[in-house]
């Protein structure tokens, strides 16, 4: 694994994998959160999940479903969180 995945603790990967796997939460935000690239959250889940694991995330990533990158969303979301979401301050997201 790289120097960015040891140096994580153990609830920022996993809300690294649970941001992958939602399919609305694009890479910008878990860059902007975490300042990990696509390439990087790709590294993560491949050595974090098992392979067949992988291979679903990875189809459905690149599938139509998944609007993990920002040029798949609607024009009109600008946004990487609910607009009823208070702010985002590193990983703690406030809740209503």
């Amino acid at each position: 694994m790289s120097d960015k995945f040891t140096l994580l603790n153990e609830r920022d990967h996993d809300r690294i994998i649970e941001m992958a796997w939602e399919d609305r939460t694009p890479f910008e935000a878990i860059k902007f959160q975490f300042g990990f690239s696509e390439s990087d959250v790709i590294g993560l889940m491949r050595n974090s999940l098992k392979r067949s694991s992988f291979n679903l995330w990875r189809k459905r990533v690149n599938s139509g479903v998944s609007q993990k990158h920002l040029n798949k969303r609607s024009a009109g979301v600008n946004r990487f969180k609910c607009s009823l979401q208070r702010q985002i301050t590193g990983n703690k997201i406030s809740k209503r």
